[in-house]
């Protein structure tokens, strides 16, 4: 019996035009996929309910640690909420890159960041922030960037 994947491995990252970039200090990231259903009753089929795929959508999330991703001695190779807010800013679709940490299961695609939420409590809480991207297009198993 295959082990369990460890949740740890698993890492999103966004293309900067050069690199993809990991979200910085990721405390959890997922991938939701969901197919809609179409229905339809005829009468060529009386009594029944006939069902197919319709459109497939998907959104991906993250939560991680707020880092210092942008200013100088920054870790400037991950992303965090100020190097995405800049790009949610822009309003335009960005490239990701989902590695599960399972050989053959790395995911791509491109999306819109929809949400980017900062938290920044009182006394010893550390900063954090949570992402979501609505996914656009098909996701590929194969980089677009290259």
């Amino acid at each position: 019996m295959a082990g369990a994947i460890k949740g740890e491995v698993g890492i999103l990252s966004i293309h900067d035009g050069t690199i993809y970039r990991p979200i910085a200090c990721l405390t959890s990231n997922g991938l939701d996929t969901n197919v809609s259903v179409i229905s339809s009753n005829t009468k060529c089929d009386p009594g029944l309910t006939i069902k197919q795929g319709g459109i497939f959508d998907y959104t991906l999330n993250a939560d991680g640690e707020y880092i210092d991703t942008t200013s100088i001695g920054g870790q400037t190779t991950k992303a965090s909420h100020d190097y995405l807010l800049t790009k949610q800013q822009l309003k335009a679709a960005i490239t990701w890159k989902y590695d599960t940490g399972v050989t053959g299961a790395v995911y791509f695609g491109t999306a819109i960041i929809t949400s980017l939420s900062l938290s920044q409590g009182a006394g010893d809480e550390i900063s954090s922030f949570t992402l979501s991207l609505d996914g656009s297009g098909a996701i590929a198993t194969i980089d677009p960037i290259v």
